[in-house]
């Protein structure tokens, strides 16, 4: 059996003395690519109206940034494994750079902005698993001597959804009232950039300490993007039912509730649709701090407790779809937010639990490429409008995921009778 990680909510490390505030220099990095990765979100309408775009065309610009994602997240957790993960972490603020400097300047040019947003989405992917690993490294010792327990989780996954909201926040701001709405969000994250950089530069590098080399590794990079961590039981049984959901809460409640509620929202359309997604983010920022609480409370449940809210979440989706008003569909994002917040961190925990070393950034990137996949119901739902309205196909949703829940509480149910060793029955 490999080695794993001494704790599900904090890893050990080798003992050294440490100024504890290692990882403060890596978070401001992984907080503007986040916030590159959202703050398209609430400008699709604003693409449609200025840059004369059909809707299929913005809805594929948005698409884009998945595919740039995928690839992000999973190619910058191979090398970074083996080559450290500064230089990625410094390429992956580059690229995001470089995207919004195609989409600032591409308002008209579709080939443009489709590069501008494969760019982020490769930004985005590196934050997640390279730059949330880091942190993870950062935050126990020699590097914080006295992080708080669930700090390796809490800390990027918290720094990630920030960067989310505050970044569609103020871009979707800039939209309805700000000038040169195409452009001047481009600048406020270019220059967010250009301030992350000196502080990352700082910042320790942990695959080249002390029993963390990455040299002397035989073979080419991409034999790395090989994981065998995924085929643990406990990621099977537990992580994977869980991690769609993620993201599937937030596409629902800032994606699909703005179209439920448009017809009543007139010219406020944008500003409502940033309103949902600061506030489904900003509860997701609210909660993570007691994840930890939460799972030492409930005995290890806090994921089936996240998805359990997830499942009472959908359900009102649905009721929201039957009523259509805007202020129960604001209810709806604060649960489904709450939701996202707790499986989240959560099923991160879990991860860090599972993994070496060696494939932490791998099965980190691995984590993230599910939880985005639950990106795509938003779009999923949409193809299904002509033959399935939205309180119907949510309705099936929210069946999916109680079944769901049942799947990971029986995986944590077998956890806790395996005990310390971590291997179900």
């Amino acid at each position: 059996m490999s080695h794993r990680n001494p704790g599900r909510w904090g890893a050990a490390g080798p003992a050294a003395p440490s100024g504890g505030a290692c990882w403060l220099r890596v978070a401001p990095a992984v907080f503007v690519l986040a916030w590159g990765g959202n703050h398209f979100t609430p400008l699709l309408h604003l693409y449609e109206e200025l840059g004369h775009y059909a809707p299929w065309q913005a809805n594929l610009l948005l698409g884009l940034y998945v595919v740039g994602l995928a690839p992000g997240l999973m190619m910058a957790a191979a090398v970074s494994d083996r080559r450290g993960r500064k230089p990625v972490l410094l390429t992956g603020l580059a690229a995001a750079a470089a995207g919004s400097i195609l989409l600032a300047v591409g308002l008209h040019s579709l080939v443009l902005l489709g590069a501008g947003r494969l760019l982020a989405g490769l930004g985005v992917g590196a934050a997640m698993s390279v730059g949330g690993s880091w942190i993870k490294e950062l935050s126990t010792a020699p590097y914080d001597q006295h992080a708080p327990a669930g700090a390796g989780a809490r800390r990027p996954s918290l720094t990630l959804t920030l960067g989310f909201a505050i970044g569609a926040g103020v871009t979707g701001c800039l939209a309805q009232w700000g000038p040169a709405p195409a452009q001047t969000p481009y600048a406020v994250h270019l220059a967010l950039a250009a301030a992350a950089l000196p502080p990352l530069l700082t910042a320790p590098e942990t695959r080249t300490a002390a029993g963390h080399s990455t040299r002397g590794v035989d073979g080419p990079w991409w034999t790395d993007l090989r994981v065998p961590a995924v085929a643990d039981r406990r990621f099977t049984r537990i992580v994977l039912p869980a991690a769609p959901w993620v993201f599937a809460a937030a596409g629902v409640a800032y994606a699909v509730m703005p179209a439920v509620v448009a017809p009543k929202l007139g010219e406020w359309a944008t500003a409502y649709a940033t309103a949902l997604s600061v506030v489904t983010l900003g509860c997701g920022a609210l909660v993570q701090p007691f994840v930890a609480r939460i799972d030492r409370r409930t005995r290890g449940r806090a994921l089936s407790i996240g998805l359990a809210v997830m499942s009472l979440g959908m359900v009102l989706a649905v009721v929201a779809c039957l009523l259509r008003q805007p202020v129960f569909a604001l209810a709806v994002a604060v649960v489904l937010g709450l939701a996202y917040g707790t499986t989240v961190v959560a099923g991160l925990a879990h991860v860090q639990a599972i993994a070496t070393p060696r494939d932490l950034a791998g099965l980190t990137g691995v984590f993230y490429a599910l939880a985005y996949s639950g990106f795509l119901l938003p779009t999923l739902l949409a193809v299904l409008l002509p033959v399935a309205p939205y309180a119907a196909s949510l309705t099936a949703v929210a069946g999916v995921c109680l079944l769901c829940l049942a799947v990971v509480a029986g995986g944590l149910w077998r956890l806790r009778r395996a005990g310390p060793a971590g291997e179900p029955a």
